[in-house]
């Protein structure tokens, strides 16, 4: 008897994932081999394949004796959440936190197909997402495997989160997720999340990060001849606009270039589309002047700024309704706690938590760069916005940052190194008892 199409749709995946995780005894092996397994899922926008992710991880926790669930707050896009029971699960619990999704990759840019984990002799391992962020995703459960291997019994219950959705802004994922009942049950008291590469051979961590605001500008004027020239025309309009911002990122990027600030710590305000002009068969109508014209910025700003001063600059200064100008501002992610703070942890002698992770990270035998806030946006925001403390980190010390860049690849002994670098942490703050 024939099967129901979503039944032999559903079979014929199942064959294809088991030959692509089965191909050779040796590749259940080895935390390296099992890294390239979960690369080779195509979790990618637009269309990122989190079924076969889930279960490739379930799979992973199975093997190892952990307790796994999936939760899904929107329609097909599972969180999946897995548990190590602690011996005092009285105590609050440990979160350690990634993202399943990926973004796209060019494969004509790179030199070895973008989800073909290819290890290179040299050790790179060639696969988006090999640096952000599914590395920290599968460190986790080696770094468990290997504790359980050494009979390693925590007293705080240790929770490891892959959540959807964040390199699209997270809002069917973690927004959802730490908002939910489901999260508050797990009586969180510190998470790890994300962080960056280091060029150098020193670990980063990140505190915050900055918030991101995509901001569309709108000028409007008289149309008419190209010949004309007219008082407040459109694209007049909008070139005032546009020198002002850019003056703006000037002034930040100035503080940047004489050395008083990190990138990550100014507001930096960058062009991504103008849009204006009327066109026909032949292209753009070289002689007609728009009513109409468009642009768009990505602003980040960091904890520190005032968002609310930035929304006054940006009516006064930069989008002034005196000229014909409107403007929307859509604010992805809060930049503020629910007590009004700025959304950072603590990195120093008063979070007991901070230096219970410096320690470890020491006694693993690595070093830590000066604490920094994230340039870019993490899923970290959501959590800190409730008043848990977050920090960044992924030991990738001695590595080029590539993320979402082509080629994106990671060495082998990193990787390795960096689930030694986890054991020591999940084995240090699971038994700190004091916070």
């Amino acid at each position: 008897m024939a099967l129901p199409h979503c039944r032999h749709f559903l079979l014929i995946h199942l064959i294809i994932l088991s030959a692509t995780s089965l191909a050779s005894p040796q590749e259940q092996e080895t935390p390296v081999t099992r890294f390239q397994q979960y690369l080779r899922i195509n979790t990618a926008h637009p269309q990122p394949d989190y079924a076969s992710a889930v279960s490739f991880l379930i799979s992973q926790a199975q093997s190892i004796g952990l307790q796994y669930r999936t939760l899904e707050f929107s329609p097909g896009k599972p969180l999946l959440l897995l548990t190590w029971l602690g011996s005092n699960p009285s105590l609050p619990s440990l979160l350690f936190n990634s993202h399943l999704d990926s973004v796209p990759a060019e494969p004509s840019k790179w030199l070895h197909p973008p989800f073909s984990a290819v290890r290179t002799p040299d050790g790179k391992i060639f696969a988006r997402g090999a640096q952000d962020d599914k590395c920290i995703g599968m460190q986790y459960i080696e770094a468990i495997r290997n504790l359980k291997n050494k009979n390693f019994a925590p007293a705080r219950t240790i929770h490891v989160s892959y959540v959807p959705e964040e390199e699209i802004g997270g809002l069917h994922g973690a927004a959802k997720f730490v908002h939910s009942v489901d999260f508050e049950n797990l009586n969180v008291g510190f998470v790890l999340d994300e962080g960056q590469a280091s060029p150098d051979d020193e670990f980063r961590v990140f505190y915050a990060d900055r918030s991101p605001w995509g901001l569309k500008i709108k000028a409007n004027g008289p149309p008419g001849h190209g010949s004309r020239m007219y008082d407040n025309s459109a694209m007049e309009n909008l070139m005032k606009s546009l020198e002002v911002i850019s003056r703006f990122r000037e002034s930040q990027f100035d503080v940047v270039k004489a050395g008083k600030a990190a990138n990550s710590e100014v507001i930096s305000v960058n062009p991504v589309y103008v849009k204006a002009g009327v066109t026909s068969d032949t292209g753009f109508a070289m002689n007609v002047q728009p009513s109409e014209a468009e642009a768009g910025f990505d602003l980040r700003l960091p904890p520190t700024a005032n968002p609310e001063e930035m929304k006054r600059r940006i009516a006064k200064e930069w989008v002034p309704a005196i000229r014909n100008m409107s403007y929307e501002i859509i604010e992805k992610g809060p930049i503020r706690d629910y007590t009004g703070r700025p959304l950072m942890t603590l990195t120093n002698a008063s979070n007991s938590w901070w230096l219970v992770f410096e320690q470890a990270i020491t006694f693993a035998g690595g070093k830590l760069a000066k604490p920094e806030i994230l340039s870019s946006t993490t899923d970290a925001r959501y959590i800190r916005q409730t008043g848990i403390p977050v920090l960044g980190f992924s030991p990738m010390s001695n590595t080029p940052i590539l993320l979402h860049d082509h080629n994106e690849h990671l060495r082998d002994t990193v990787y390795l190194k960096g689930i030694k670098v986890y054991e020591s942490v999940i084995s240090s703050l699971s038994s700190f008892m004091e916070a």
